[in-house]
């Protein structure tokens, strides 16, 4: 039969039990932690949806039909596209030589 002192030996019992128990009780832990942050947003979705549209305007819904007249109303023939400075080149510089090159086409 064991004795107490061949326990307290055993390297199993003395540094993988307690181990063991810490990851197994870590994982029931975090697992109510994590719960409270899902109940969180459960509350927080259930706020009344006139009333968020109130406190938070720009949540509010769009309406297709006055986004798709928004786009109608852009002339899209006289857009141009014009490249952007590279990170290494001086925007300044850049810009007075993209200025110079539309007097010129104009």
């Amino acid at each position: 039969m064991l004795t107490f002192k061949a326990l307290q030996r055993n390297k199993t019992l003395k540094y993988g039990v307690p181990m063991l128990l810490l990851v197994v009780g870590g994982s029931f832990g975090l697992r109510e932690f994590t719960q409270i942050r899902y109940d969180a947003q459960k509350i927080r979705k259930k706020l009344d949806p006139t009333l968020e549209a109130k406190v938070n305007p720009q949540k509010q819904s769009v309406i297709l039909e006055e986004e798709y007249q928004k786009m109608k109303d852009v002339n899209l023939e006289a857009w141009r596209n014009i490249r952007g400075p590279r990170p290494w080149e001086d925007s300044k510089e850049y810009q007075e030589q993209q200025r110079s090159r539309q007097g010129k086409a104009a």
